[in-house]
């Protein structure tokens, strides 16, 4: 089956590796959203996935903490997903490796731009870890950074909402859903599809998001191919 999108940056939410535990890992949820990745990389895509760490922990809400302290923790959270996501990949065959913007070198190795593309050009996944190694960036910024880097076509960021919507769909039922939308509305209407430094990085770099929900692991699968889900932004 046809691909529209061969190289893509896939933004996992650390709270989707949760499933219904909401915190912490469950593993039948890793291996249900790894196992569509891998039919994605089965039909050719080549995949660098970011994810995040707030199954665990979230910088943003650790009260009087040093933030700069607080965001490094959220950095080893996203490696802990990291490496969950590594070993369900590596059980179903997928050839992948874990580069972190930390150096530890004992569980990962470090980002390097020229080696991250040799992997995907070798055909295989790569997890990029730690954000992009700084307090204060979100995992979403690190997304948009790592895409450009990477030449990517796309940023898909797989969530718990099947898309970006007026208000929280969660707590408006007449929440409206939006189909397309443009870097610019992001900005002005305060969507919280991502920060403004991550759209503001997307939109400078010509570099589209779909944002869908991953409760249906294969959604994965269908936007690769370009299937109409979810929100695209450009």
């Amino acid at each position: 089956m046809a691909i529209k999108y061969k190289r893509v940056l896939l933004k996992l939410s650390g709270e989707a590796l949760a499933g219904d535990k909401k915190s912490g890992l469950d593993f039948d949820t890793v291996l249900k959203i790894c196992a569509s990745i891998k039919d994605a990389w089965d039909l050719g895509a080549e995949i660098g996935i970011v994810v995040g760490g707030g199954n665990f922990w979230r910088g943003r809400s650790s009260g009087q903490m040093d933030r700069t302290r607080a965001d490094h923790m959220g950095m080893l959270a996203t490696v802990i997903n990291s490496l969950a996501l590594a070993d369900a990949l590596e059980q179903l065959g997928v050839d992948v490796r874990v580069q972190t913007a930390i150096t530890m070198q004992a569980i990962a190795e470090p980002y390097v731009r020229g080696r991250a593309l040799r992997h995907l050009e070798k055909r295989r996944v790569i997890i990029f870890g730690c954000g992009t190694g700084n307090p204060y960036f979100s995992t979403d910024t690190a997304s948009s950074l790592r895409a450009a880097e990477i030449d990517a076509d796309i940023i898909m960021k797989a969530t718990k909402v099947d898309g970006v919507y007026d208000s929280d769909p969660m707590k408006n039922a007449n929440a409206k859903k939006y189909d397309n939308l443009t870097f610019a509305e992001i900005l002005t209407q305060e969507l919280g599809v991502m920060d403004s430094t991550a759209a503001s990085m997307c939109r400078d770099n010509r570099m589209p998001i779909l944002v869908f929900s991953v409760d249906d692991p294969h959604n994965i699968v269908r936007a690769i191919q370009g299937e109409k889900i979810g929100t695209l932004v450009e």
